[in-house]
Formats: C-alpha cells, sequence, structure tokens
C-alpha cells in the first residue's frame, strides 16, 4: 500500500479544481483530570510565559508538529484563580496532540455512521453501558444492526428512520492525533449538509458498500457516491480514504476479486476528479459492524491477501498539515446556538484566537469579545488553525449572526463581502440563469450575469470571448450576482485565502458547477 505523503499543503496548486463530468451535536468527550495535580504557577507566572509563547507563535512559521504543540502547550491569557489555573493544566496535557478533521462520505446505507460509532466505542469514547442503551433502543426499532449508528444518529427522526440528517460529530484520539469525526448524510435531499461538513474536512473517507448491488447502486448515475467524491475535491480536501465496508457480507465473504473489482472502478473516476492515485488515495477494506480493520487487524484471518494498515493507524501515519497559523484570524460560523450566552461552533481556518480578544463578525460588521473558548468539553484559553471549536460571544444577538456568518479578527482587514462575483465555471448555462451558490455554510441564490469567456482546460488559454453558453465539459469565467439585493456574502479570492475562495453551483436536482473566486465587487 501506497504511503501517506511527506507534506501536505492545503493551499497549494494541488487543490486547484479540475474540470469534471456532472450528469444535536454528538460529542462523546472525557476530560483528562489528572489523578496528581502538580503545585500551580502563579498568577503572573502564568502569563509571563504565555505571552512569551503567543509572541512566538505569531512571529516564526509554524510549519511542523513540534511548532504547533509547543503553541498549543499553554494558554495565552492571564489566569488569576485556581480554578482557572487546574483548567489550563487540563488543556496542556490534552491539546498536545495534533488536530486532525475528517469527513465520512458517501452512498445512504453505505455504513458511515455505523463505523464511527464503532470506532468510538473501540477507542473509547463510548462505554459499554451506552452501547447497551443504543442495542436497546435499536431492537425496539427492529434494527439492532443499527445501534453503532445511534452513537451519531442522535435526533428522533435519523434513529426512526435509519437516516442521517445533519453533520453528526464527535472525536476520538490516537496516539499522535487528536480526530474530530464529521459524520456527513449520505441522502441526496441533504447534500447541503454534507457540503458544509466538507468544508471543515482535512481528510475525506468515502465509505463504499462491498455488498452487491449497493455499490452500484451508489456509483451509477443519481448515486451520491460520485457526487460526494467532487464535492469534498471542490472544498480542497486533497487525501481520500476509501473503505470498502460490509466486506464480511454473506454476498462478499472478504472475497479478494471484490475488493479490486470495486478498487477498479473507482480509481479512474477519483483520478477524473483530481485526487492522485499515488499520493491521495488509500484502500481499506473494513467491516462496520464486527470492527474489522478499523482500530485493529481482526485476530481470525479472514483477508490475509491485505497486509495495509488499519484505519485507525493509517489516520496516525499521517504527516502534519501546514496550517496558516500566522495568518489573520478566520473562523466560519457553522452553528450557533443559546447557552448562558452566545455560542458559535467552527474551525479556525487562519490565525489564532484568545479569551479577550476583539472580532468583528462578517458581513455585518458586528464588534463582538470572545469570553469562553471551549476545545470538545474542556475550557481553554486559546486556539489556532486547524481546531474546531466553541465560543462564547459577549455584545452580539442571535439574529445578528447569519447562515455563511464568518468570524474575524479587528487587528487584521476582515474578510471581503461581495455582491458580485466572477468566477470559473463549468457547465451548461447562458445568461439569465440561476442557481444556489455554496461557499463554506453559506448558500445564496445567485443569477449568471455575465459569460466573460471560454477558457481550454487543459491549457488555460482564453478562446473565444462573450460566448452566447457554456456546455458540460466547457471551463469559462462567468460574472454571477446575488439574487437578493442587499445581501453580502463572506467571500476571498481562491488565490489569497482558499477555503472562502472555492464555490459549488448546485440545483434542486444536484450538482451544477463547482469553481473558484477570481474577482469580488462589493
Amino acid at each position: 500500500m501506497a504511503q501517506p505523503p511527506i507534506h501536505w499543503n492545503a493551499n497549494d496548486e494541488g487543490n486547484s479544481i479540475p474540470a469534471v463530468n456532472f450528469s444535536d451535536l454528538n460529542v462523546y468527550a472525557k476530560e483528562l483530570v489528572p489523578a496528581i495535580i502538580p503545585k500551580l504557577p502563579s498568577a503572573e507566572q502564568i502569563n509571563t510565559e504565555m505571552e512569551q509563547k503567543y509572541a512566538r507563535s505569531t512571529t516564526a512559521p509554524t510549519t511542523t508538529a513540534e511548532t504547533l504543540n509547543e503553541t498549543t502547550k499553554s494558554n495565552t491569557s492571564a489566569v488569576s484563580k485556581g480554578k482557572k489555573a487546574i483548567a489550563a493544566v487540563k488543556g496542556d496535557t490534552e491539546r498536545q496532540k495534533e488536530p486532525l478533521n475528517i469527513l465520512f462520505c458517501g452512498h445512504v446505507d453505505a455504513g458511515k455512521s455505523t463505523i464511527a460509532g464503532h470506532l468510538l466505542f473501540l477507542t473509547g469514547q463510548i462505554d459499554q453501558r451506552t452501547l447497551e442503551k443504543h442495542q436497546v433502543e435499536a431492537r425496539e426499532n427492529s434494527r439492532e444492526s443499527w445501534m453503532h449508528a445511534f452513537a451519531m444518529d442522535t435526533t428522533k427522526e435519523e434513529r426512526a428512520h435509519g437516516i442521517t440528517v445533519e453533520v453528526g460529530r464527535a472525536w476520538f484520539e490516537t496516539e499522535r492525533k487528536h480526530i474530530v469525526i464529521l459524520d456527513a448524510p449520505g441522502h441526496r435531499h441533504f447534500v447541503p449538509n454534507m457540503i458544509v461538513g466538507a468544508a471543515q474536512a482535512d481528510v475525506a473517507v468515502l465509505v463504499v458498500s462491498a455488498r452487491r448491488g449497493e455499490f452500484e447502486t451508489g456509483f451509477e448515475r443519481g448515486g451520491q457516491t460520485r457526487e460526494h467524491t467532487m464535492l469534498v475535491k471542490a472544498a480542497g480536501v486533497r487525501h481520500m480514504i476509501v473503505l470498502i465496508n460490509k466486506m464480511d457480507d454473506s454476498t462478499v465473504n472478504w472475497d479478494r476479486d471484490r475488493y479490486d473489482e470495486i478498487k477498479n472502478k473507482l480509481i479512474p473516476y477519483l483520478k477524473k476528479c483530481g485526487f492522485k492515485s499515488d499520493e491521495d488515495i488509500t484502500f481499506i477494506p473494513c467491516s462496520g459492524m464486527k470492527g474489522a480493520f478499523l482500530k485493529k487487524a481482526p485476530e481470525e484471518q479472514c483477508a490475509p491477501w491485505y497486509t495495509g494498515s488499519t484505519f485507525a493507524e493509517y489516520l496516525d501515519s499521517l504527516p502534519p498539515f501546514n496550517r496558516n497559523i500566522d495568518g489573520p484570524f478566520r473562523m466560519p460560523i457553522v452553528e450557533k446556538y443559546k447557552d448562558m450566552g452566545m455560542i458559535v461552533m467552527g474551525k479556525i481556518e487562519s490565525g489564532c484566537c484568545r479569551v479577550g480578544d476583539q472580532c468583528v463578525i462578517m458581513p455585518n460588521r458586528n464588534r463582538v469579545k470572545v469570553t469562553n473558548i471551549y476545545y470538545e468539553d474542556m475550557e481553554t484559553d486559546f486556539c489556532i488553525c486547524g481546531e474546531n471549536v466553541r465560543l462564547k460571544l459577549a455584545n452580539i444577538d442571535e439574529d445578528k449572526i447569519s447562515s455563511g456568518s464568518v468570524l474575524c479578527s479587528t487587528e487584521s482587514e476582515p474578510c471581503h463581502v461581495g455582491k458580485i462575483v466572477v468566477v470559473e465555471h463549468k457547465s451548461f448555462i447562458s445568461p439569465g440563469y440561476s442557481a444556489v451558490l455554496h461557499i463554506y455554510g453559506a448558500s445564496f441564490e445567485v443569477q449568471l450575469q455575465k459569460l466573460i469567456v471560454l477558457v481550454d482546460r487543459k491549457t488555460g488559454e482564453r478562446t473565444q470571448p462573450n460566448p452566447r453558453y457554456i456546455k458540460q465539459d466547457h471551463a469559462a469565467i462567468a460574472r454571477f450576482q446575488l439574487s437578493q439585493s442587499g445581501k453580502g456574502i463572506c467571500m476571498e479570492l481562491f488565490k489569497n485565502f482558499a477555503p472562502l475562495g472555492r464555490f459549488t453551483l448546485r440545483e434542486e436536482n444536484g450538482t451544477v458547477a463547482v469553481g473558484k473566486i477570481l474577482a469580488i465587487v462589493e
């Protein structure tokens, strides 16, 4: 099996989007409380140390796991009480591991939630008592095989129908990684929710069913295997892990020929979407129900032909990501709720944040103050890019935070707010065409104003100015405008800040186009 690449950069040219044929919060967290808490330093000593480390983190580039850990080992605001100092000790111990956000995607009923739930049980995030409770509830619904999925599917609707609706969230740890699971819905009606999850992912985990007939249904036209693959690449995810699930099914029985058949069918399409087979794609056979090859290889020799890593082992072996810790603070808000104050959730895409920092919420330009930072169930004073966190904000009402809002630092220029966008676009459309534009967690209806020029897909040269229309397999530069006047959407040029510079254009029946933002008219 191919080893993971030595180094990945989420903003390099490898993440440009190639031409493609288009046809309740759930956190099982355990707080680490040391058995013996050492003597705590004074508030002055803590403050001095933290300020020194924060100064280093903002003046020197950070590209390795060691320097990332050095930044996260200490909090960055003064601790004046013993209780807060103890929290700092817990944070120092807990956050020495690199954050990694993985997205489970794929066709409905492929077993994404079952794999995620079983992995949480195997890594100790779910105890036996909780598993038995899920088993009883699943048996009452005559769906005992859903017991592991109940760890991720927490609402009554999801458990009654066995379909994930919202992006489930949980976490577990390996020896070197703190891994956040984002469990995306597989039904085509909930693709907009899946796009929000894909925007937060560092690594995509495509789950396909090896059961005969199920893989073919998901991979053929109309199945979500194809669309999800294209969408995660459009979101800038470079590495794809393909879990071939249900290998223990009676129609498969760990047959290597079936494994190779699925692998050989997927590779050409993955390459077509822009993934490089030798560097970016990894295949692992598994059984979500039995847990085979999730954390450990099964004791019985069910698949002696597979000699590669287990899923958890491979995740732990991934090299560090190049995080933009020195950039301006940017956190797209994916969820909000009230809990003794206003809480917002999201993945920090750039920079860092401390308790007490003054920020601005774009596009409404509301100024807020960060009063608390929560990393999983642990309160801390400091967070950096790559971490999926919850922030408590002061001086803001819930109705002032809209879909697609971005939390930015006041010490640097906030993200741009565009009303007219020039994008690189691929599909069959003409001026006057309307669709829904998705940028990170935001979605707005837009209308095509003008087709500027056709672009050669291979050379990138501009070929035909002012075309009347573009069709499938064409690439073009086009100008879009928000349909609702007076509205703005947070975005950036792709070359400046890729996470807010990518877009997906969708209709009711599916994805129409993907592309990148080349110019913004505010």
